[in-house]
């Protein structure tokens, strides 16, 4: 099929039944890669976020980022990671779609069910494939329901345990969903029935919880200082302290849109990432060939923070912005100097945020050093359809314990904020944090 058709072609996608909910009927169908789709048609669906052009939707999950991720050698099968897009027609329009993707091993996804496939294994049961609406690589909270109203993501939401009994998979999963999204779900302990009432047959969602940590401003601050004025004394001095051992050490830094970065400043943040992927023994996904794409195509959304020593880049971090939001996505040096990964990190990400007038910032998956440095606990989520109904009752009671000690740990972490008193937030987003302190990182997170 050549690019940007949306005419059916059975080698690419196939239907997989109808939705027909009370509230909306649409044809089902899977598509095998972003190409079958036109890139408006996609980028439509996503149009919750207000402001200028540029920033109308979440990066993560726009048509540049995901195609690219297909097109530039970042998915593959034998990585676990094969294209299934779930999608939804009324008549040729396209109303509503999922990314989506077959795995045959959980790497790259953030949200452990490790102990869930060794449990199928003991029972001599396959856990592998599932399905999975998530962003590949990145733990980043988004829409995964795309979709203009709330009736086509519940739809949605029908469609994916659909999938899950027509091909067989154990089970189906979307992660970091947003709050919208999750009104599209049924309540922890409750049954989804697509809105044709109860029913004892309807499709069970396990809900997860998990914590990350976000910086946050709360709408007065203008600057670095004003952001320090709210901290006690304690943690104001030791971050001045780290980011004046940075500059004594005559490191600059430059930040760097998609467009203003030259094809020298991409390979060195390729270079980078390629580093730390190597210091920690994993395997890196993301090609330079990527890069550059998101600098051709997300030339105001893709942000480079380049650390420079005696005129030559030493250190620097990838990040997307969108929504008023900026997001730290990889870090890597060539050379240890203290206070280098604090400031490239996240004290020039704070520093940019407050120049560009972006109210959060989220730098990555992992972390409690993150809370000294002003990132709060923040709740992030995971919605899972397990088709086995006696694995998904004994899971169903897991994940109730985990959201309770996920609650619990973010009480705790709470009350090391660095933040005064009269200062502190109380937004239940925060408060409501996951327990995932000590988990191992999964092979594609590198900010940290």
């Amino acid at each position: 099929m050549r690019s940007g058709s949306s005419k059916p072609d059975p080698a690419v996608h196939g239907a997989i039944g109808m939705d027909t909910t009370p509230e909306i009927a649409v044809r089902v169908e899977l598509r095998s890669s972003l190409a079958s789709i036109p890139a408006q048609d996609w980028d439509s669906l996503d149009a919750r976020v207000e402001g200028c052009p540029e920033e109308a939707g979440h990066p993560f999950l726009s048509h540049a980022f995901l195609y690219g991720l297909e097109t530039h050698g970042c998915l593959r099968a034998d990585w676990g990671w094969t294209p299934l897009h779930l999608c939804l027609y009324a008549g040729d329009t396209l109303v509503a779609a999922a990314p989506g993707y077959l795995k045959t091993n959980s790497h790259g996804e953030f949200v452990f069910d490790h102990a869930w496939a060794n449990a199928y294994a003991r029972y001599g049961r396959d856990y592998y494939p599932k399905w999975l609406c998530a962003v590949p690589y990145s733990p980043v909270t988004g829409p995964r329901l795309l979709a203009r109203d709330d009736a086509s993501r519940r739809a949605l939401v029908a469609a994916m345990a659909q999938l899950a009994d027509g091909r067989a998979l154990s089970s189906v999963h979307v992660n970091f969903h947003d709050t919208a999204d999750e009104a599209a779900f049924p309540a922890p302990g409750t049954a989804d029935d697509g809105g044709a009432g109860e029913s004892d047959d309807a499709p069970l969602w396990l809900l997860r919880t998990d914590v990350q940590y976000h910086w946050r401003n709360p709408g007065d601050w203008a600057c670095f200082d004003d952001f320090l004025a709210a901290m006690d004394h304690k943690h104001r001095k030791n971050i001045r302290q780290e980011r004046n051992k940075v500059a004594r050490a005559g490191v600059r830094f430059r930040t760097l849109h998609g467009n203003e970065a030259s094809a020298d400043d991409l390979a060195a943040m390729h270079g980078f990432y390629l580093q730390t992927f190597a210091e920690y023994g994993n395997s890196p996904a993301l090609t330079l060939d990527f890069f550059r794409h998101l600098a051709f195509t997300m030339p105001r959304q893709l942000v480079l923070v380049l650390a420079d020593l005696d005129g030559a880049p030493i250190a620097g971090a990838l990040c997307l912005r969108g929504g008023g939001t900026l997001y730290g996505r990889y870090w890597g040096a060539t050379r240890t100097l203290p206070g280098l990964h604090f400031e490239t990190c996240y004290y020039q990400g704070i520093d940019y945020c407050l120049r560009e007038g972006l109210s959060r910032f989220e730098p990555g998956a992992q972390g409690e050093h993150k809370v000294a440095r002003g990132f709060l606990p923040t709740e992030v989520r995971s919605r899972h359809h397990v088709a086995d109904p006696q694995f998904a009752a004994a899971l169903e009671r897991w994940c109730e314990e985990e959201r309770g000690a996920v609650a619990r740990y973010a009480r705790e972490i709470r009350r090391h904020s660095p933040f005064r008193a009269d200062r502190m937030t109380a937004d239940p987003s925060e408060a409501d944090a996951s327990a995932a302190s000590g988990r191992a990182d999964d092979g594609e997170e590198a900010d940290a």
